[in-house]
């Protein structure tokens, strides 16, 4: 080997690439032993992280295991969907999109992905969860090409937030080797959705045709509103 590639084989890797050579090596044991310590010592040995820095790396222990194997799937995600036409599509199908790809990153190991979802609806957990949540669900807004700035940012993460973890749900309990009940649930969240988009939309247009509250309280006072 050149002297070159020996420095390359030793090269020190960021915290970065430890926590996902750890994660990646952990992988085949969340299944069976979930997020607990066990696991994580068991990745760190097989990534050669040492024990301070396993610590330095993932000081919530289980949490930090949970929130790498969450941000792992986003990554693999995004990796799908960089190579689908997502702007030839219209925006539910964009995030039907998204929302598969998430579930196809996840496929090869539902067992870990249960034991993820189980372990993140423990009350002490709870802030992770909201952590993992907003950031799949945010990934996948920008993914399907989401500009937005103003309320409408927020009320959209909600509303995914909804449909991605109520079909995440459905999903652990679908064993069918084609998923079909999983990705049926999926359209109808998806078609429930743009029905009360199209509902608010029929809303606040019929809401610009009435009088302002300065308008009103003019009429009522016999001024003009811009007196």
């Amino acid at each position: 080997m050149s002297a070159a590639g020996s420095r390359a084989s030793t090269a020190p890797r960021d915290d970065t690439e430890m926590r996902r050579a750890v994660l990646e090596a952990a992988l085949p044991r969340l299944a069976v032993d979930g997020f607990t310590d066990k696991t994580l010592n068991y990745g760190g040995a097989t990534a050669n992280v040492d024990a301070p820095t396993l610590q330095r790396l993932f000081p919530n222990g289980g949490q930090d295991l949970a929130d790498a194997f969450s941000e792992w799937a986003d990554d693999q995600m995004d990796a799908t969907l960089k190579n689908t036409p997502l702007s030839e599509m219209k925006i539910r199908e964009r995030i039907k999109a998204a929302v598969n790809a998430r579930i196809a990153a996840l496929r090869p190991h539902k067992d870990a992905a249960r034991r993820a979802g189980a372990f993140l609806t423990l009350p002490q957990n709870a802030t992770v969860a909201l952590k993992v949540l907003y950031r799949s669900v945010d990934r996948m807004w920008r993914a399907a090409g989401d500009t937005s700035t103003d309320f409408n940012f927020y009320t959209k993460r909600i509303i995914l937030a909804g449909v991605y973890s109520s079909t995440l749900l459905r999903w652990f309990t679908d064993d069918s080797e084609d998923e079909k009940a999983t990705f049926e649930f999926l359209d109808a969240r998806i078609e429930n959705v743009m029905q009360f988009e199209k509902f608010k939309a029929e809303v606040n247009d019929q809401l610009s045709k009435f009088p302002s509250l300065t308008e009103i309280l003019s009429r009522l006072s016999g001024r003009h509103p811009s007196e």
